[in-house]
């Protein structure tokens, strides 16, 4: 039914129930702005939902230097600058062999790849560990990245075979007519009309990659090698923790998601749509 044809009551449903679940999403950054704009006093003496009395803009420039972000921000960019880009290249390339090359065991294959996603992160961390101890790639940047591209490909494969497939094929002979191989066909006519669903892939990956944190804690063990997500953990002490700082320092690393974001967001709902079509 369209929208021109939902009644009344049915439509102003649909928007309270988006109005809440908004404000469900808006409610713990409006207290973690909150937070970060207290004094450790006034946090401790006020609700954490209350206004600050006097707005503390000097946290943020304190939580940067004492906490180390620029390093942190740092080492998160240079992995996410080099395994999203990589893996979406991964991904596309296997994407495009499964659905323009025909091969006889292209369903099968993709069904081994569909195993990735359903595999627990928790069942791989210890051959994962015992892996990268013996090859000498704890706490380095090629080491966090394998692991990432190991988790995050599948699904990219997922996404992209989707898009791929809503593609007409005739595309594809008029290119062969034209003069083009494979891998011609691949860059100039399935990339650019794949956009849509690599914009998408480059939001969902850089937010994922940015702010994961469990493989991080566990194969990065030199600070200096840390990423936000851990490095955001030295505001906490073993009996206390600096709230104010602490907040200001998610507000700061939040900043490059909601710009990746921004950038590509009007390329994400048709990228999504492509995919589930497909």
């Amino acid at each position: 039914m369209g929208e021109q044809h939902a009644s009344p009551v049915l439509v102003s449903i649909r928007y309270a129930v988006l109005i809440v679940l908004a404000l469900l999403f808006l409610v713990p950054i409006v207290f973690i702005v909150f937070t970060a704009l207290k004094s450790n006093a006034e946090l401790a003496s006020r609700p954490f939902y209350a206004l600050p009395s006097e707005p503390q803009w000097g946290n943020f420039a304190k939580a940067w230097n004492q906490g180390r972000l620029s390093m942190y921000i740092k080492n998160t960019l240079i992995i996410c600058l080099v395994k999203v880009p990589l893996g979406i290249l991964i991904e596309a390339f296997a994407a495009y062999a499964l659905t323009r090359m025909k091969f006889r065991w292209s369903n099968a294959m993709f069904a081994f790849f569909l195993v990735g996603m359903m595999i627990p992160m928790q069942a791989t961390l210890v051959p994962l560990n015992v892996f990268l101890n013996k090859t000498g790639l704890v706490s380095t940047y090629p080491g966090i990245m394998l692991v990432y591209l190991g988790f995050g490909i599948p699904f990219g494969i997922f996404v992209l075979r989707g898009f791929f497939r809503a593609i007409p094929m005739e595309l594809d002979e008029a290119a062969y007519i034209d003069g083009c191989g494979d891998f011609q066909k691949f860059v100039k006519v399935i990339l650019p009309l794949s956009m849509p669903a690599i914009a998408t892939l480059v939001i969902f990956d850089f937010m994922a990659t940015w702010n994961e944190f469990l493989l991080a804690q566990i194969f990065i063990t030199k600070d200096e090698m840390k990423t936000i997500t851990t490095g955001l953990l030295s505001f906490k002490g073993e009996h206390t923790a600096n709230y104010t700082l602490m907040s200001a320092g998610v507000l700061i690393s939040i900043v490059p998601v909601l710009a990746v974001y921004l950038a590509f967001q009007r390329y994400f709902v048709s990228g999504l749509a492509g995919a589930v079509k497909g």
